[in-house]
């Protein structure tokens, strides 16, 4: 997973400096989508989907929001993490607030977040299908070569969602931080669904048509990072 410069742990939160991180973050933020990084610490995470169900996703509803998916960890996470997408529709003073409803439920004991922008996915009503596995790729990209990779993204899904059992849900870029800049890349998240792991390493064939796209986008990267997960039932 790659390293995140925002984030927060539950005692920092509970002290008041989380109402400030989520302020100044959300106010007057223009729509997209939020993902929330966690570290639940051992808690019964039935206790953490019950929150998210019962209290958190009527308060990010009501603030004009939707909890598109809580992702549990398969391989390349600790048994303790968890992430959690949002989509927003319109700009909202409530946005904040409505966060914090996840970041500062009892079960979490730190998170990282990131506030991402849609580039050639999703669509505004795309939603993450059930069953299968979801995979949360982190690239670092050369901030000069975004366009490129993702035009050759969109060129390699053609073969790659024909030939596999496999659907890219999204393409998301982060904010740049300070360190971004100094290295001079921009980050990006590759959500995408396969049915199952055996499909996942399948697709790496370096024979196929995608795999050859891909490899020519992985040319303008600085590195990346895959992890992968089971969307939750949230009911």
């Amino acid at each position: 997973m790659t390293e995140w410069k925002q984030g927060l742990s539950r005692r920092a939160a509970l002290t008041g400096l989380g109402a400030s991180f989520w302020a100044g973050r959300a106010a007057g933020q223009a729509p997209g989508y939020d993902y929330l990084f966690l570290d639940l610490a051992g808690a019964p995470r039935a206790q953490f989907v019950s929150h998210l169900r019962a209290t958190a996703r009527p308060r990010v509803q009501t603030a004009g929001g939707e909890v598109l998916g809580l992702f549990n960890p398969q391989l390349g996470w600790s048994s303790t993490e968890a992430a959690v997408l949002v989509r927003w529709t319109a700009p909202t003073a409530g946005r904040g607030a409505a966060l914090e409803t996840i970041t500062r439920a009892p079960q979490v004991a730190s998170f990282r977040a990131e506030s991402l922008t849609p580039t050639v996915r999703p669509a505004a009503s795309d939603r993450p299908a059930a069953g299968g596995i979801y995979v949360h790729r982190w690239f670092e990209v050369l901030s000069p070569n975004v366009a490129e990779f993702a035009e050759l993204s969109v060129q390699g899904w053609r073969d790659f969602e024909t030939r596999f059992e496999a659907k890219v849900f999204g393409l998301f870029q982060a904010p740049r931080t300070a360190e971004d800049e100094r290295k001079g890349v921009t980050r990006l998240l590759l959500l995408t669904r396969y049915a199952s792991h055996g499909v996942w390493e399948a697709s790496r064939d370096p024979t196929t048509e995608a795999m050859q796209t891909f490899q020519r986008r992985q040319q303008l990267t600085r590195g990346s990072r895959g992890a992968s997960s089971l969307l939750a039932d949230l009911g």
